[in-house]
């Protein structure tokens, strides 16, 4: 089967989920199409288990996917841009110091405790398994993913300062996370030296880099877009600053996901209000609104797929039930520290804590990480953990994030 013949039939699996949920099921959109995919894999796992069914060929084909370098190097970008670039930048810098406190000391809080916990249950259920590869584990776990946050969001009733709290801190964490996440592999595969000093500078240098960069590209393509009036052209430019942010990025070593962000905003604002006509802003909202829902459909839709390719055991079914409560536990307290802190300099709403926590969704980023490891017996143990956590994640906390919110809201309000 071909590139093409691929495509088409993700995209033809991808279209009948999306009707068969919003004709019959009526859950968010991205949730609604994980269940009908993760249903019919999951029926294929149990046919397979009960000798009916050969999968193989099914595990085979959903692997020629690709999934971590589709999402990575592919997908991720353009649909990190479609969430910057409706995000006002105004709302952002008001609670600039919750996002940047969350986004660096609580990723890297995150990662230690789960990486710590994950190592000392791995030990408890009697696998052979690495500090370093757990603290891996921790680093891809950690970030929330704003794919899926910000598809939730869309259908919770948070006010707008809490729901920039929860998106700010998604766009960014996940960059950060892909730092630490690849520091620890250059580590294990000897191409990062582990020092202090040069992990800092490696870090500050991924970041630091990838904000320059997208700032400074996200600039050139604002004044291009500023000196015509077509918006077919305009909305070219934006998909040409996507793909070469990004493709740049990485071939000179900067976090690509936060250069991606840093051109989204400056494009979705500074962009949006001196650089477009009224007629441009309606067509590319539009537009990247519809590159959003087509991306998160393939992307949900895969990761119901995945789980055929898993190769799951009693054992490790239990160890990825132990990962949603260290997941949720390290949540709990990377959040919890930041925001007491904050707290002493300004004053956050009754629930905050407990909010950020349950809204700490996880989802492709996570898988695709995992799924880049090499191979070796710690990547299976953390392919189905991440899988377990990532399924719990959008299922159970995506369906009760909005609920929640309106209780606490309500509660505080009184």
């Amino acid at each position: 089967m071909d590139i093409f013949q691929l495509i088409a039939l993700l995209l033809t699996l991808s279209a009948l989920a999306s009707y068969i949920n919003h004709r019959y099921f009526k859950l968010p959109a991205t949730i609604g199409m994980m269940v009908i995919a993760l249903s019919g894999s999951l029926v294929l796992v149990l046919l397979r288990h009960l000798g009916m069914l050969d999968a193989d060929e099914a595990a085979a084909f959903i692997h020629s996917f690709e999934f971590g370098d589709l999402l990575l190097h592919g997908m991720l970008g353009f649909m990190l841009f479609a969430g910057a670039l409706h995000i006002n930048l105004d709302e952002l810098i008001q609670v600039k110091w919750p996002v940047v406190t969350l986004t660096s000391v609580g990723t890297i809080i995150a990662t230690a405790i789960t990486g710590l916990l994950f190592w000392v249950v791995n030990h408890w259920f009697g696998f052979d398994f690495s500090l370093i590869y757990a603290l891996i584990f921790g680093a891809l776990i950690a970030p929330t993913d704003p794919i899926a946050v910000m598809g939730i969001l869309k259908q919770t009733g948070a006010n707008n300062r809490l729901k920039m709290k929860i998106a700010g801190e998604s766009l960014f964490n996940d960059g950060i996370a892909i730092v630490i996440f690849l520091t620890l592999l250059g580590i294990i595969t000897g191409e990062t030296v582990p020092s202090a000093d040069h992990i800092a500078i490696f870090l500050l240098l991924e970041v630091g880099g990838g904000a320059l960069l997208g700032l400074c590209l996200g600039w050139i393509s604002y004044q291009l877009i500023r000196s015509v009036d077509a918006y077919q052209v305009e909305i070219l430019i934006t998909l040409a600053l996507v793909a070469g942010t990004y493709s740049l990025s990485e071939i000179v070593h900067v976090s690509a996901p936060i250069a991606v962000v840093t051109a989204g905003l400056l494009i979705g604002n500074h962009g949006r209000s001196f650089g477009m006509s009224k007629k441009t802003r309606q067509q590319l909202d539009d537009f990247w609104g519809l590159v959003d829902e087509f991306l998160n459909a393939i992307l949900f839709v895969l990761i119901g797929l995945e789980v055929v390719t898993l190769n799951t055991e009693l054992s490790h079914l239990g160890l990825g039930l132990g990962a949603i409560v260290i997941v949720l536990t390290a949540r709990f307290i990377s959040v919890y520290i930041p925001i007491k802190l904050l707290s002493l300099r300004q004053e956050f709403a009754k629930g905050t804590i407990r909010i950020l926590t349950w809204a700490g969704l996880r989802g492709g980023i996570s898988i695709a990480l995992a799924l880049s490891l090499p191979e070796s017996a710690e990547r299976e143990l953390i392919v189905g953990s991440t899988y377990i956590v990532v399924v719990f994640s959008i299922l159970v906390q995506g369906l009760t994030i909005g609920p929640l919110i309106k209780r606490l809201t309500a509660t505080s309000a009184q």
